[in-house]
């Protein structure tokens, strides 16, 4: 079109040109304007056209309105918040770009204990996995002799049931059948000998994609029948944004913080009860161990849970990206699936569970793979077809992230040649997180004004912090008080934390959400400067 343009424009100057000098050409008539020619926004073919009016540009050209604005985009998108990678986070990569090109701040670096993402803050990875995913990505390495025998048994393994031998062909949409029936085997192992069908296993973008699409499938009803879903407060982001987004309402309920973050039964059932009044209840949410809260769940509390779902009807979606994070004396990670099985047929023939995993978390931190699973228990015959439906519409997850998925649940074992470096890793790893987490409560518990419950599992301290009442008046202008703890800690300090605000909390409580990834000497430093922030902090607006 625009080549035909230039030279219909060109043909006609030419003719214009030579009927000048000879005088001859036709007489001139009424304009008519060419398709191929802009035409003035007050013309009446602009307005037989149908074209928006639009405004005029600074070389005369006709600018038409956008079709997509902040007025007319989906108006669930707007709703959408992610604390995780918020305001605090934009302004902590702009302070980075600033420190490179030379500016003078208050402190050398940028230390980010906003998210968890563990090769970021210097967690290395597991040898064999990274062995296994070069092999898989490079098959000519598989004649080289320096890589173990089990890494490339598991690597020709994985790319025989690629498509060309190869990870860089799509997979089955509900993932390679080989990496689902290792889930499945490993599941099996995990609890005791309750059966998993590799059929009820979907492998996922990470355990986010899992949430979201199940989700999805719950959502329906509109008023008073709309979905409603029933999450912790305090809660991963991931939840509120993605209940936003599909437009679904969004149930409290609170951690009991005074009992190490606890779930009690009766505040669930009060925040059932005041839901029913305004939605239609169907899913109940668990993160164990929490995020951002880090506790860890009793086998008692998880039998209280699914008896609570059974009695109200609710399907109950476990998310247990953290089950090997277990640092505190006396806790232990029991899986919802094993618990519903041990509470008999009562329980396990009924309880719709979907559980999920990934290999972003625990000792793997292999975040960027974006690997994962979930599993369905007493999914509906029908609605499992719909599920296969949904996931095909993506084709399929990441392979090199089911790829990866399959090293986490069928590692090592006695007797191979990578079992020992393999332990020693997995075992190091753990053993340093679980030193950060008491490291990371004890130290915070020495600041007057801020308390932290123990750090029993996953990657996270989620302090209160006691917020004086003149910056919370300054707040009010236009953020929450913990934003404005939090940024000024940032931009004092280089300290980039999360407010509690961004997970919800209880009203007229404040707090930060921080990881314990930094490698243990940052870590330090860290927890100093916010000792040593809060306290100057504190006395500024007392």
């Amino acid at each position: 079109m625009y080549s035909a343009h230039c030279f219909s424009t060109t043909k006609s100057k030419a003719v214009q040109r030579a009927a000048a000098k000879t005088g001859s050409g036709p007489r001139p008539g009424p304009r008519v304007h060419s398709l191929t020619s802009p035409l003035s926004s007050s013309s009446p073919a602009r307005a037989l056209s149908g074209l928006p009016k639009g405004k005029m540009t600074e070389n005369g050209m006709a600018s038409r309105g956008k079709v997509l604005t902040i007025d007319t985009m989906n108006p669930t998108v707007k709703k959408v918040e992610y604390a995780v990678r918020g305001p605090i986070v934009q302004r902590a990569v702009q302070l980075e770009k600033e420190l490179r090109e030379g500016a003078k701040k208050p402190f050398a670096e940028v230390i980010k204990a906003n998210i968890g993402d563990a090769h970021a803050m210097g967690q290395q990875p597991i040898t064999f996995f990274r062995q296994v995913l070069a092999l898989c990505s490079y098959p000519e390495l598989l004649n080289d002799s320096t890589f173990p025998e089990d890494a490339k048994s598991r690597a020709r393994r994985i790319l025989q049931s690629c498509g060309g031998s190869s990870i860089g062909a799509y997979s089955a949409s509900q993932g390679i059948d080989c990496v689902r029936q290792d889930v499945a085997r490993y599941i099996e192992q995990r609890d005791g000998g309750i059966p998993c069908d590799p059929d009820n296993i979907y492998l996922t973008t990470g355990a986010s994609d899992g949430i979201v699409t199940m989700l999805k499938l719950l959502v329906c009803g509109e008023g008073k029948s709309r979905t409603g879903v029933m999450i912790s407060i305090p809660q991963y982001p991931l939840y509120s944004a993605a209940l936003a987004e599909l437009g679904a309402v969004q149930i409290n309920y609170y951690l009991n913080e005074e009992k190490c973050w606890s779930l009690d039964i009766s505040e669930l059932q009060r925040a059932l009860d005041e839901a029913r009044r305004h939605c239609n209840p169907r899913a109940l949410c668990i993160i164990n161990p929490g995020n951002p809260t880090g506790q860890v769940q009793s086998r008692q509390c998880i039998e209280d849970v699914i008896r609570f779902a059974a009695k109200e009807r609710l399907l109950l979606m476990a998310d247990e990206v953290y089950q090997d994070n277990v640092y505190a004396d006396g806790c232990k990670f029991h899986s919802f699936k094993k618990v519903l099985f041990e509470m008999g047929p009562e329980f396990s023939n009924n309880v719709e569970l979907a559980s999920f995993h990934s290999t972003s978390k625990c000792y793997m931190g292999e975040c960027g793979f974006r690997g994962g699973y979930m599993e369905i228990i007493n999914m509906d015959a029908e609605v499992k077809a719909q599920l296969t439906k949904l996931v095909s519409v993506r084709l399929c997850p990441p392979v090199p992230g089911q790829a990866l998925m399959d090293l986490v649940v069928n590692c090592p074992q006695p007797g191979e040649p990578s079992y020992n470096n393999f332990m020693k890793e997995r075992t190091a790893t753990l053993g340093v997180l679980a030193e950060k987490a008491k490291l990371t409560e004890q130290i915070l518990n020495t600041v007057p004004g801020i308390s932290c419950n123990p750090v029993q599992g996953a990657m996270y301290s989620f302090p209160r912090i006691t917020i004086p009442e003149k910056a919370i008046r300054e707040a009010k202008k236009g953020q929450a008080p913990d934003m404005l703890y939090c940024m000024k800690l940032l931009e004092e300090t280089g300290i980039c934390l999360v407010p509690g605000s961004g997970f919800g909390q209880k009203e007229g409580t404040y707090h930060f959400r921080m990881t314990i990834l930094p490698a243990t000497d940052k870590l330090k430093i860290l927890l100093s400067k916010v000792k040593e922030f809060h306290q100057k902090f504190t006395q500024q607006y007392s």
